[in-house]
């Protein structure tokens, strides 16, 4: 398979990072989903959602743990994103391909715009000798246009995860949880 073919997504067991899985493998991709367990709240139901995931489209996972000695709060975690693409080129030194994050618009975060795109790239770019690019498919949508994505494309939102607080039954309070009521609920309306 060409080089270009292999993807490798950043999977958190979201909405996201799931219609990224859903999105390289329709047009032809190699996709394997890599998580990264770096003590957030939610990480024992986000790779449980990962996993899940990853079964359905019968996609290869892989995983790290990492070991921070503060406890990760709800919202913005500062240099996540970044954190992230530098754990999948370090864990996966053979990897040739994309690299594929789940960001999106409609965010304040520095780590979801196209300059942390571009920058990352030039990172991951020059650690891989340009055998690794990352892409972020969506980085131009806003998180309704992924979430009709998922809906047009039978993405399997139910296997999805997205309370910050990592509880079985979603807190209703998070971030997350808040983003996902609004996309349910506009749902709903346009239906």
């Amino acid at each position: 398979m060409s080089l270009k073919k292999n993807v490798m997504v950043l999977a958190s067991g979201g909405i996201d990072s799931t219609a990224c899985i859903h999105y390289y493998l329709s047009l032809g991709f190699n996709v394997k989903s890599f998580f990264v367990n770096f003590g957030q709240k939610s990480f024992k139901k986000e790779y449980e959602s990962v996993q899940k995931v990853s079964s359905y489209y019968e996609i290869e996972l892989s995983s790290i743990k990492c070991n921070f000695s503060n406890n990760f709060s709800n919202g913005e975690i500062t240099g996540r994103n970044g954190f992230l693409v530098l754990s999948a080129i370090m864990a996966n030194p053979h990897f040739k391909g994309l690299l594929s994050l789940g960001i999106h618009s409609g965010v304040p975060y520095y780590d979801c715009t196209p300059a942390f795109v571009h920058d990352m790239n030039r990172i991951v770019e020059s650690y891989t000798d340009g055998q690794v690019n990352l892409d972020a498919p969506f980085l131009n949508w806003d998180k309704l246009m992924v979430y009709d994505y998922c809906k047009n494309e039978d993405v399997p939102v139910n296997l999805t995860y997205s309370c910050e607080n990592g509880r079985f039954k979603p807190c209703g309070q998070c971030l997350s949880c808040l983003d996902r009521r609004i996309l349910d609920a506009s749902q709903k309306i346009r239906n």
